[in-house]
């Protein structure tokens, strides 16, 4: 029997969830939920229903792993303990410094109703993270370094639609070329947030917006942009949609260490993505994981988990005999 997915928000993740759901042999797209007008939105899908979220608590009995695809600034904080009570859950929560939060009110919620909710699934957190763990536990004596772009960031962009006069947005991240040699060299720099990454914004204002509000809203924003030397530029819609219609992005992720009797032997573990489609790419890896979350409700598991928890079989259609014979 094929696990059946709902998709929560009908957007960019949206959009690439059901995109993914369709390369997946073994899961079938069972609903749609928007905060739209249902008649309004427009599947790719035949014969999948599009409902409003106030049907979500009608199926809890249709519905095996619910992927949550709202925003991370003010969405995915309410959206996943409210529906780990009622199903299997899974999200792209992308905010590192609230995850510990995020991950204490998902796990109490996921008990209560006796679900598994996995939380911050993606490239960043998400795969990165994994690449991560296992850099430190193969080089205990070193430095991680992680840089994110050139590309769109879909959470930031999202942080700053948010703010009130903003019509839409792109925010590209933007790694220093200067520090990513230093990291490739072996140089082992000391680098500040500031000195990793740089911030572009290109924003659509409201009519009537005071910019220099909207510009001092974004720079100061703590989570997103307070850290980053941040530049904001003012375009008309028109600009926006015809020069920045992509959403590519991507990034690095490194280790540098040391190994031998004098330290003298110098290692460096460098880990990429380049991404057409952020939104795809992060979507793909949500489907892979809601297998995961699929086998381990399964299991009689409950609780919150986060890729770390998570064996890498349990990502994949094959069996274990099959997943050796290929790829060990």
């Amino acid at each position: 029997m094929k696990t059946r997915i709902g998709i929560v928000g009908y957007g960019n993740l949206g959009r690439g969830a059901e995109l993914a759901v369709r390369e997946a042999g073994d899961m079938e797209l069972a609903a749609v939920f928007t905060r739209r007008s249902p008649e309004n939105v427009s599947i790719l899908t035949p014969d999948v229903p599009i409902l409003s979220v106030d049907e979500l608590k009608n199926w809890t009995d249709k519905i095996d792993v619910l992927i949550l695809c709202g925003g991370s600034a003010t969405d995915l904080p309410v959206q996943t303990p409210k529906y780990a009570k009622l199903f299997n859950v899974i999200d792209s929560f992308d905010t590192h410094a609230k995850i510990p939060e995020h991950f204490a009110h998902v796990d109490a919620a996921a008990k209560e109703g006796g679900h598994v909710a996995m939380i911050s699934v993606g490239w960043d957190p998400g795969l990165f993270s994994l690449n991560r763990v296992y850099a430190n536990a193969i080089l205990p004596d070193g430095k991680d370094y992680t840089f994110w772009g050139k590309g769109v960031s879909q959470g930031h962009s999202d942080a700053v639609r948010r703010i009130k006069g903003v019509k839409n947005a792109k925010q590209y991240t933007i790694p220093m070329e200067k520090a990513l040699d230093s990291v490739r060299n072996g140089e082992n720099p000391d680098l500040t947030t500031r000195e990793k990454h740089l911030r572009e914004c290109f924003v659509v204002l409201e009519d009537g917006a005071d910019a220099a509000r909207v510009e001092q809203e974004i720079k100061t924003m703590p989570n997103y942009f307070a850290d980053y030397d941040t530049i904001v530029h003012f375009i008309s819609e028109e600009e926006l949609l015809r020069e920045h219609g992509g959403i590519a992005h991507g990034g690095f992720v490194f280790r540098s260490g040391r190994t031998g009797k004098d330290k003298e032997n110098n290692h460096i573990i460098e880990y990429s993505l380049k991404l057409d489609s952020n939104p795809e790419f992060t979507t793909s890896v949500l489907i892979a994981y809601a297998r995961a979350v699929k086998r381990m409700a399964d299991e009689g598991q409950t609780g919150c988990k986060t890729v770390l928890d998570v064996p890498p079989a349990y990502l994949c259609e094959q069996s274990g005999d099959e997943l050796r014979a290929r790829f060990l």
